[in-house]
């Protein structure tokens, strides 16, 4: 999921760049260009695109995968043997439609989220560097200021994605008919919990978000400079 992200992303990079640089001569062309903010955040937003064509029928699966380990757990039977049998009865049941379910509620999860994520990873390397007094177009970050960057952005990510991520949940594993799509998930979930009840999981996601991420961009940042020749 994560090589998939971040190779949208460097693609979305790569799109906002040749649309920034259209109509300069080669010699503008060769200049360092650096994306701003709103681009980098365009970038951010194709990336989730790719990403969730991918990832929807596996988050339908597991979803499914999770209910169903919670209804084992006070006695119910397993309705699927494993991942590979629930996606041949989702198959079966309603085709490829059935499998993409919820593929709506992921991008709204996803191009809000990974906006958020890149954006603020960008935004706070650009901070720091300004802070340690780095030039952006050249200097390197500590690993440690990497770390924090990345936590920084999982954090923001999941902070904005949360909400849609419940009603993604909901939708994706509910009997078919109970919701006519993502906008009658939400109703019904406000009347009957209220809007804490878009952020349920909320605190347990951030804690987690932080540690994963940092790892993620540290992974990212060491194999671009090891791998950057292959460019």
């Amino acid at each position: 999921m994560f090589a998939v992200s971040f190779w949208s992303y460097d693609m979305g990079q790569r799109m906002v760049k040749a649309y920034g640089q259209n109509g300069m001569n080669e010699e503008e062309k060769a200049a360092p260009y650096t994306l701003s903010m709103g681009e980098i955040c365009v970038a951010g937003a194709f990336s989730a695109i790719p990403t969730t064509a991918i990832m929807a029928p596996s988050e339908r699966i597991k979803c499914l995968l999770q209910v169903q380990a919670t209804e084992v757990e006070k006695g119910g039977k397993a309705r699927y043997s494993g991942m590979l049998d629930c996606a041949k009865n989702l198959l079966k049941e309603g085709g490829l439609a059935s499998l993409y379910k919820g593929t709506g509620a992921t991008l709204l999860r996803d191009i809000p989220g990974t906006v958020a994520y890149f954006g603020t990873y960008e935004l706070t390397k650009r901070e720091l560097m300004k802070i340690q007094g780095i030039d952006p177009n050249n200097g390197q970050l500590s690993l440690t200021a990497v770390l924090f960057a990345g936590g920084f952005a999982g954090m923001a990510c999941w902070g904005i994605g949360i909400p849609a991520d419940v009603l993604k949940s909901r939708l994706q594993t509910a009997p078919e008919g109970k919701y006519s799509g993502i906008y009658d998930v939400y109703k019904a979930l406000i009347k009957e919990e209220g809007y804490a009840g878009l952020f349920r999981g909320m605190r347990p996601a951030l804690i987690r978000a932080f540690p994963a991420n940092a790892a993620c961009f540290l992974g990212v940042e060491v194999a671009k400079n090891m791998l950057g020749f292959m460019d």
